[in-house]
């Protein structure tokens, strides 16, 4: 069977909002999330700081100051408290067996500047192949001392490439720098979709859409903002397609998908034709 990527960001993409505004910012006194991220941008530019450095620090210095060292087992409450868009619950399931149909193996990644640890608990995290994303390092209390692994918007691409030649492991640097014939890699770059919602997501989007696969932007239909930030990457050519971020049977989302898959499908089915597939 052809092998097909299907790669998610987080964050408004599959639930409705920063992962980290469920409960884990409330927890710290806000009353509202964005007086954190505000903080975020503030220590990010006065300190020539990376944004998501910034808030995994600020993170962690806010819960050390209330005497609440951040722990795995905080991440994993939050993850099960997550609120996940109409739909996704079921959709992995019903993906998988219509690709099945065409003859096609789907697997489905997470490429997320969130925590690691929220998404490892999330109901659907069983569905995914690999969970790339940011993580603390703790030491032998299980207490979170120093970031182990940073995605941000520009290394999020690198991890494209591992699921491109199935180099998974995030310290395999040697297996994912030897070349590999592009025609011989696991999972072509042709045979991805791309699913994000927002600016932070451009380089990947556009990367996946300029090699042949597809990029789908999704926006909650709550947020003329959100919207219109769907509509811009289409219009400036980042994504292919944008869609509402319902994932339900019947929705738009999975016929869009359904599409897809229809099509990569029948592409797969004439390069074999054509010799480039033994």
């Amino acid at each position: 069977m052809t092998k097909i990527a299907i790669l998610y960001d987080f964050d408004k993409t599959l639930c409705g909002k920063d992962m980290q505004e469920y409960s884990l910012i409330p927890s710290l006194g806000y009353t509202n999330p964005k007086q954190f991220w505000q903080e975020v941008t503030k220590l990010s530019v006065e300190n020539h700081m990376d944004s998501i450095s910034a808030y995994l620090y600020l993170l962690q210095k806010k819960f050390e100051e209330i005497h609440q060292p951040l722990t795995k087992q905080q991440f994993e409450g939050v993850g099960k408290g997550i609120v996940l868009y109409k739909g996704v619950d079921t959709w992995f399931k019903r993906i998988n067996a219509y690709g099945k149909k065409l003859g096609l193996e789907v697997e489905h990644y997470i490429i997320s500047s969130g925590m690691k640890e929220i998404i490892e608990n999330v109901s659907v995290a069983g569905e995914f192949k690999y969970i790339y994303a940011c993580s603390y390092y703790y030491d032998e209390n299980g207490l979170a001392r120093w970031p182990a692994q940073i995605v941000n918007y520009t290394t999020k691409t690198q991890y494209i490439f591992r699921i491109n030649k199935q180099v998974l492991d995030e310290n395999d640097a040697e297996d994912l720098n030897t070349y590999i014939d592009p025609r011989k890699r696991p999972i072509p770059l042709t045979k991805m979709v791309y699913v994000a919602d927002g600016i932070t997501d451009v380089p990947c989007m556009r990367l996946v859409k300029e090699y042949g696969g597809r990029s789908i932007a999704v926006y909650n239909e709550e947020s003329t903002r959100a919207k219109a930030t769907a509509e811009k990457l289409i219009n400036e050519g980042r994504a292919n397609y944008m869609v509402k971020a319902d994932y339900s049977e019947g929705s738009q989302m999975e016929k869009l998908m359904k599409m897809v898959l229809d099509h990569m499908s029948a592409d797969s089915a004439l390069e074999k034709l054509e010799g480039v597939i033994d």
